[in-house]
């Protein structure tokens, strides 16, 4: 093994926005926590995150098919794989059903990780979503019923049967919305809050759907839970974790809340902020109205004081993008 290091973490999808916050607080403790290595699709690793990750290694993976899984074994015995890959957008999922099933089931990372017979299994983090949740209600628990209305929670419900069913030791993660600053790598795509800021700082009214409710969670948070749950695994050496947790934020929010909190923190006038009915516009998919979650467990398993949602938006909009340096 590199350097006398034995702990390996794998980030599936460490390409995305939530890996490469990720792999940027890894990588700040690589020298003498473990080794750190993460997946990717089909964009391979611009010359500046390379730069910035000397000492990660970039692996591409076709989690469809499992091509490249493999190719990891050479580092070594993982410890922890954190799944961070996913077809996210629920519109992209009903329009094409087959992809979400495919893409978001991690039947290739199971089957590499039962395959390798590891002196310990790795802990697998998978990251699922509220969208599992019908929507009916306030404040869901891990026991409530699953209940998705659309693909992509479907394609969710799926996942998490088929990791509790087909593994031993892992930790599911029922994410909310996830925000917060660019990471070190800034992303082409546009970020929850900051697309709520440029409507609103061109002066003109913006619509925001008020009926329809979320914990939003700071990305920094989502980064700290991963990092406790390996941390945990690590030092506990060969015993198993079943859990499946609510990834909220401690706040139930409407876009049009998060519209408003934005505007206070910026000093934008509030009343351009006009308040519509999420039935008032056609998304090509069904969205849950309520699908706020009850995250006791989450900090009672991992400690963590999780970022009231205007300290967020103050941090997010406030900072530039996140630095290893």
């Amino acid at each position: 093994m590199e350097d006398g290091k034995t702990d390996l973490v794998v980030v599936v999808g460490g390409s995305g926005y939530l890996g490469l916050h990720l792999l940027a607080e890894l990588a700040k403790c690589q020298a003498h926590k473990y080794r750190v290595a993460y997946t990717y699709h089909s964009q391979p690793p611009s010359p500046q995150l390379q730069q910035h990750l000397p000492n990660v290694k970039s692996f591409q993976v076709d989690l469809v098919s499992g091509h490249g899984l493999d190719s990891i074994s050479a580092l070594g015995f993982p410890r922890v794989v954190v799944n961070c890959a996913a077809l996210s957008n629920p519109r992209a999922c009903e329009q094409n059903p087959n992809v979400a099933m495919a893409v978001n089931v991690p039947r290739t990372v199971v089957e590499w990780l039962t395959s390798m017979n590891a002196p310990t299994l790795p802990l697998l983090i998978h990251l699922s979503t509220d969208q599992v949740y019908e929507g009916i209600k306030s404040f869901y628990t891990e026991d409530d019923e699953t209940k998705p209305v659309n693909v992509y929670g479907r394609s969710k419900v799926v996942a998490e049967i088929y990791v509790k069913s087909n593994y031993a030791n892992y930790a599911i993660l029922r994410s909310s919305i996830i925000y917060g600053p660019q990471p070190f790598i800034p992303l082409p795509k546009t970020l929850p809050l900051q697309w709520i800021d440029g409507v609103l700082s061109g002066g003109g009214e913006g619509e925001f759907f008020c009926d329809e409710f979320r914990c939003p969670i700071y990305v920094k948070d989502v980064v700290n839970v991963i990092e406790l749950l390996i941390a945990k695994s690590i030092a506990t050496e060969g015993s198993h974790m079943h859990l499946v947790l609510n990834l909220g934020g401690p706040d139930k929010v409407s876009r049009a809340d998060m519209a408003d909190v934005v505007a206070e923190v910026q000093g934008y006038n509030k009343e351009f902020v006009k308040r519509v009915s999420a039935l008032s516009v056609n998304r090509g998919v069904a969205s849950p109205s309520d699908i706020s979650m009850d995250i006791r467990n989450l900090v009672a398993e991992v400690g963590i004081n999780l970022t009231s949602f205007v300290t967020g938006v103050a941090l997010t909009l406030h900072s530039t993008p996140s630095s290893l340096e």
